[in-house]
């Protein structure tokens, strides 16, 4: 069969959340630096993103993450994340997928039982830790970025809502969370639709009222995801314990417990004196999946109180793919409906 286009893909999850891998098939875009790269393929290229992840060969569920040489010194490989409506500069689970694909398909060599990767990413260098055994990786710490909080109880005016409080913190992206209870829900997987509509909403006011942009890298801005966090508790062995999902637009839930989010959150307890340097943090999605997220670190943000969060989870490899187009094909994009994407996209 002649092809216009064939792109080589590992499907992949961590914890729930689907991180497709581009493996063959596209070459690195253009630009100096990681985040050049991805301006590039948002501005120039975005028929590649919607080519993998609008139907009919992906889904509103699906993220892909497209393997590039490095840029930073030191750095093993690199990766620009792709997900429904935006290019993250970070995303945890997407860290995690990339990680176990690059060592479980041989692309860079895995060393058992410990193996360290530093990934390049438009968000900034990151470092994986991948507890091996038998070929495979049982699981993975990325030390995220520099987290801080933006804004403390930010008053949110919903339209039909009124006031809903967010505290407003970055975690390789822009969140502003809200408390889950307070708003009536109990973050289970039948509310999913529910909190899709709430947190869109929430975002959106959230946006205008709030306009934010990273002190150090000032082409990082505005509020991308809604978190709802439930209340905290304290297991057994000392440790916190919460449950929270992301609202990732245009309307579905992270199935992880958001690497990002997490790590956002994890600023937020900090700044409020409620978790300790070196204490963990267990994440749970929607779903009963964990990472177990921890502050490695105080720092600073331009002179700002930031701290290094780091996230441990697991991900899985689901098949290997080869995504082609046929030069008759009517749909050489993709398209999306509202019935399963909340709101169809251009």
């Amino acid at each position: 069969m002649k092809s216009a286009r064939a792109i080589t893909v590992i499907g992949c999850h961590a914890e729930g959340e689907v991180g497709r891998v581009i493996t063959g098939g596209v070459p690195p875009p253009p630009g100096e630096t990681l985040f050049e790269q991805r301006e590039y393929l948002r501005t120039q290229d975005d028929g590649l993103r919607k080519f993998l992840l609008y139907e009919p060969r992906g889904g509103a569920f699906v993220h892909a993450n497209l393997i590039v040489p490095p840029k930073s010194p030191g750095a093993d490989a690199g990766f620009i994340i792709m997900e429904p409506t935006d290019y993250p500069p970070m995303s945890g689970s997407n860290s995690i997928c990339v990680a176990t694909v690059l060592l479980e398909t041989g692309m860079v060599e895995m060393v058992e039982p410990e193996t360290i990767l530093r990934l390049d990413t438009p968000g900034g260098l990151i470092e994986v830790v991948a507890q091996c055994r038998n070929g495979r990786c049982e699981s993975i710490r990325t030390r995220n970025v520099p987290s801080f909080v933006a804004k403390l109880e930010a008053m949110v005016e919903v339209n039909g809502l009124g006031t809903v409080v967010c505290d407003i913190a970055y975690g390789g992206a822009f969140f502003a969370i809200a408390d889950a209870s307070e708003l009536g829900f109990s973050l289970r997987p039948d509310e999913a639709r529910d909190l899709v509509e709430m947190g869109e909403r929430i975002k959106a006011a959230a946006v205008e009222h709030f306009p934010v942009r990273h002190p150090e890298k000032p082409d990082i801005h505005t509020i991308t995801f809604t978190q709802f966090a439930a209340p905290l508790v304290t297991d057994g062995a000392g440790r916190l314990v919460g449950r929270n999902t992301v609202v990732i637009s245009p309307g579905k839930l992270d199935r992880s417990p958001c690497g990002t989010g997490s790590s956002a959150r994890l600023a937020v307890l900090r700044a409020r004196g409620r978790i300790g340097l070196g204490a963990t943090l267990v994440s749970q999605s929607v779903l009963g999946t964990e990472f177990h997220c921890r502050v490695e670190e105080d720092c600073q943000v331009a002179g700002q109180p930031a701290i290094v969060p780091s996230l441990q989870g697991r991900a899985w490899i689901t098949g290997s793919h080869e995504y082609t187009l046929d030069p008759d094909d009517p749909f050489p994009q993709g398209y999306t409906l509202s019935d399963t994407w909340f709101r169809a996209l251009d």
